[in-house]
C-alpha cells in the first residue's frame, strides 16, 4: 500500500524535468558529496587535522658570518649549521638548497625562464662556489678534555639541491655539525627575490637565497628535493640563526632579528630615537630624509667596514638588505619594533610605510594570530614584492594604495609561510592563496570599503575565467603552472574561494574565523599538508566539506546554477503550492540564493544549502505564498561565479 501511495503522490507532481530514457548501473560512489579521499591519518598527523602525538620534524640552526664585497658585487660566506634529527630514520646523508645555482650556466631554470621574465636572471650567470665542507665533531681525550675534530665531507650537487654524504650515520636524536665556507656574485636581478640597484647615494642591496640552506625532511616526503626553478618558493626546517653582516662603515643592514650590537654599529642619536620608536604609536625618524647618505649617521671609527650582528628565534630563514643611503624609520607596536628603510629617490609614499606596516600586524595579530617575533622591516629596493621572516622587500616605485597592498601582502606572509610552514613549492596556494584571503580583510579594515573586495573576490572575474577553461587544479605545483596565470591560480582563486566559503557558503562568518584560527594554532611552526588543512577546517566547523575542497582545490569544476521553470499545483487542502525548479548544470555543488518577486511588487530572498542537491542535480522547491510569484533570479548579487547567468532567471510571461 505505501508503495501505491507512493506513485499516486508523484503522479500528481508536475515534473518539468525530463524522463531517463535509461535504467542507471551503479558503478561506484561519483556523487560530488563522496568523502574527500586524503592520506590514511596516523599517529604523526590525525584525522581530525591536528598533529599527532608522534609528530616530529627537523631542527637546524645556523651561525653565519658573510662579508659584502661592493667590489667584485659578491659574498663572501662561513657558516656553521646544526642539525637535529627528531626522526625515527638513521640518516646517512643530508640534502641542502643551493639557490644561487639557478644562475649557473645552464640551469634547468634558465631553461624554463624567457630572459626577461620576471623569475630570469637577465642574462646574468653566478652561482654559488663551496670551498670548504667538513663535518665537525667532539672527540674526549684524556684528563675528560675534548678537542673538536673536522673531517672532509663529499656532496654531490644537483642543480639547486646538493647532497652531504655525512662521516659518520646519523641516528635518531643525533646532531650533525657542518662547516661550510662558499662565496657568490650578487645578480642584478635575482628572479624578483633579491638583487642590486644603484641609486645616486650608492648600491642598495637586498639580499636573500645567501647561504645554503637545509632541506626539509618530513613524514610525508622524506626528503623534500623539489628543484628551484624559480616560480616555486620555498620549504624550510625552523631553528635559531644567528648571523652576521660586514659591510663597508658607509652603510646601514636592515635585517631579520634582533639586531645584537647597536653599540657598535649605530650613532648615540639613533640609539636614543630607536628607544623612543618602540613604544611610540606614530612614526619615529631613526635617519631623516635630509641625513640619509651623510656621514653623520656612522658612528665614528677608523676602520672600513663595520660588522652588523642579528639573532633571529624559531624561523626557517633570514634575509637583508644593505645601502650607504637609507631614510630609516619606525614605531612600534605591542612591543614589535616596525621598521622602513628606503632611498630618498623612492615614491614618497614610503614615509607611510611604517604606518602601513603597522597598522597591518596590528590588524592580523588580532584576527588571526599574534605576530609572534620582536621586529619587522619594510625595505625599498629593485625587488617589487618578497617576503623573509621579520623583513619584506617592496618595490621603491610602489605608491598609494599599491604600496599599502605589497605592503600587507608580502608581511600577511609571516603568518603563511613563515608562522604556518607549509611546502611553497608544491602548494603555492597554502600560502599565497591564505595570503591573498587575509588581505581581503586589511585592505578593507584599511580603507574602510569595499574596493579591494570587489577587485580580489569578484565572482564575475572567477566565472568568466572557469568559463573559457583557464583554470589549471590550484593542488598543482607552482612550477608547473603557466606564468600567464599563477596570479589567478596560485593567489586569486584559492583566496577567492575562502572568501566564498567565509561570507556565502556557511551560515556565518564567525564559525569561519574560528576554525582558520585552530588552523594556524595548531600548525603554527610546523608543516601542514593540504590534507592537514582540509581535515582541521572540517573538524573546527563541524562541516564534510568534501565537495568544496575537491570541487575547488583539486578540480576544475564549473558552478551552472539554472531556474527550469515555475509551476503552481494546489494540495489537498485547497492551498496553491509554488514550485521552483532548479537545476545544478556543473560539476560543483553550492547553495542557492533566490530572489522572488511577487504579484504584489514585493520580493523575498530565499536561501537553500548545498544539500538541495544530494540526491542529484535537479531540486524542487516548493512553498505557499500569499501573492503568486512572477520572477525569480538565482544569485542576484552575483556572490557565486556562475558561468551561465542566462539561465538563471525566469519571468512569468505577461510581466
Amino acid at each position: 500500500m505505501l508503495v501505491l501511495a507512493l506513485v499516486a503522490v508523484l503522479q500528481q507532481q508536475p515534473h518539468p524535468f525530463p524522463e531517463p530514457t535509461t535504467i542507471p548501473v551503479a558503478v561506484g560512489d561519483t556523487s560530488p558529496f563522496r568523502r574527500l579521499e586524503l592520506p590514511a591519518p596516523n599517529l604523526i598527523r590525525e584525522g581530525s587535522g591536528r598533529p599527532g602525538p608522534r609528530y616530529w620534524q627537523q631542527r637546524v640552526d645556523y651561525t653565519i658570518q658573510a662579508t659584502l664585497d661592493t667590489a667584485s658585487q659578491a659574498i663572501d660566506g662561513h657558516e656553521v649549521i646544526r642539525y637535529t634529527n627528531h626522526s625515527p630514520d638513521t640518516l646517512t646523508y643530508l640534502w641542502m638548497q643551493v639557490d644561487q645555482n639557478i644562475y649557473k650556466e645552464g640551469s634547468r631554470g634558465s631553461f624554463i625562464n624567457p630572459e626577461d621574465a620576471r623569475w630570469s636572471a637577465r642574462g646574468f650567470e653566478g652561482g654559488y662556489t663551496i670551498s670548504a665542507l667538513s663535518e665537525v665533531s667532539l672527540v674526549a681525550r684524556r684528563g675528560a678534555r675534548t678537542t673538536a675534530r673536522s673531517t672532509p665531507l663529499g656532496s654531490t650537487v644537483n642543480g639547486t639541491m646538493m647532497r652531504v654524504d655525512l662521516a659518520e650515520p646519523l641516528p635518531p636524536a643525533g646532531v650533525a655539525t657542518l662547516d661550510l665556507r662558499y662565496r657568490f656574485q650578487i645578480p642584478e636581478h635575482g628572479s624578483d627575490r633579491m638583487g642590486r640597484e644603484d641609486f645616486p647615494g650608492g648600491w642598495d642591496y637586498e639580499i636573500a637565497q645567501w647561504y645554503p640552506r637545509l632541506a626539509v625532511y618530513d613524514d610525508v616526503n622524506g626528503w623534500n628535493t623539489d628543484q628551484y626553478l624559480g616560480q616555486g618558493e620555498f620549504y624550510l626546517e625552523y631553528g635559531d640563526i644567528d648571523y652576521s653582516v660586514t659591510v663597508p662603515r658607509g652603510f646601514v643592514v636592515a635585517g631579520s632579528g634582533t639586531l645584537l650590537n647597536p653599540e657598535q654599529v649605530l650613532t648615540a642619536t639613533e640609539r636614543t630615537r630607536l628607544a623612543r620608536a618602540r613604544t611610540a604609536d606614530s612614526t619615529v625618524d631613526i635617519i631623516a630624509p635630509a641625513e640619509a647618505g651623510t656621514a653623520a649617521t656612522r658612528p665614528a671609527g677608523a676602520s672600513a667596514t663595520l660588522t652588523w650582528h642579528f639573532s633571529a628565534k624559531n624561523v626557517r630563514d633570514v634575509a637583508w638588505a644593505a645601502s650607504p643611503a637609507y631614510v630609516w624609520n619606525a614605531a612600534g607596536w605591542d612591543g614589535v619594533l616596525i621598521q622602513s628603510f628606503y632611498p630618498p629617490q623612492a615614491n614618497r609614499d614610503w614615509a607611510n610605510s611604517t604606518w602601513y606596516a603597522r597598522f597591518t600586524i596590528q590588524h592580523y595579530s588580532g584576527k588571526w594570530f599574534h605576530f609572534p617575533y620582536p621586529t619587522a622591516n619594510n625595505v625599498a629596493g629593485i625587488v617589487n614584492g618578497m617576503e623573509y621572516p621579520m623583513i619584506v622587500f617592496c618595490g621603491a616605485t610602489a605608491g598609494g594604495r599599491n604600496l599599502y597592498g605589497v605592503t600587507t601582502h608580502e608581511l600577511g606572509h609571516t603568518w603563511f609561510p613563515m608562522v604556518v610552514g607549509s611546502n611553497e613549492r608544491r602548494y603555492a596556494w597554502m600560502d599565497e592563496g591564505f595570503n591573498t584571503f587575509i588581505n581581503i580583510y586589511s585592505n578593507q579594515a584599511f580603507y574602510h570599503d569595499t574596493a579591494y573586495v570587489g577587485a580580489r573576490a569578484n565572482a564575475d572575474q572567477r566565472a568568466i575565467i572557469a568559463g573559457h577553461g583557464y583554470d589549471v587544479p590550484i593542488m598543482t605545483p607552482a612550477d608547473r603552472i603557466d606564468p600567464r596565470i599563477l596570479g589567478i591560480e596560485g593567489y586569486e582563486k584559492p583566496g577567492d574561494g575562502l572568501f566564498l566559503l567565509r561570507q556565502y557558503i556557511l551560515p556565518d562568518t564567525t564559525r569561519f574565523d574560528a576554525a582558520f584560527r585552530e588552523y594556524i594554532r595548531r600548525w603554527a611552526f610546523k608543516h601542514p599538508t593540504p590534507a592537514d588543512f582540509f581535515r582541521t577546517m572540517n573538524d573546527a566547523l563541524g562541516e564534510d566539506l568534501s565537495w568544496f575542497w575537491r570541487g575547488w582545490f583539486y578540480r576544475t569544476d564549473v558552478l551552472d546554477q539554472a531556474v527550469d521553470s515555475v509551476t503552481v499545483s494546489t494540495d489537498t487542502a485547497g492551498t496553491k503550492i509554488t514550485h521552483v525548479f532548479l537545476a545544478s548544470l556543473g560539476q560543483l555543488p553550492m547553495p542557492v540564493e533566490l530572489r522572488l518577486g511577487f504579484a504584489d511588487g514585493s520580493t523575498s530572498i530565499i536561501k537553500l544549502p548545498v544539500e538541495v542537491w544530494y540526491l542529484g542535480d535537479r531540486y524542487d522547491y516548493t512553498a505557499a505564498f500569499p501573492s503568486a510569484v512572477t520572477s525569480v533570479v538565482i544569485d542576484p548579487d552575483h556572490h557565486f561565479p556562475d558561468i551561465r547567468r542566462s539561465n538563471n532567471s525566469w519571468k512569468k510571461p505577461g510581466n
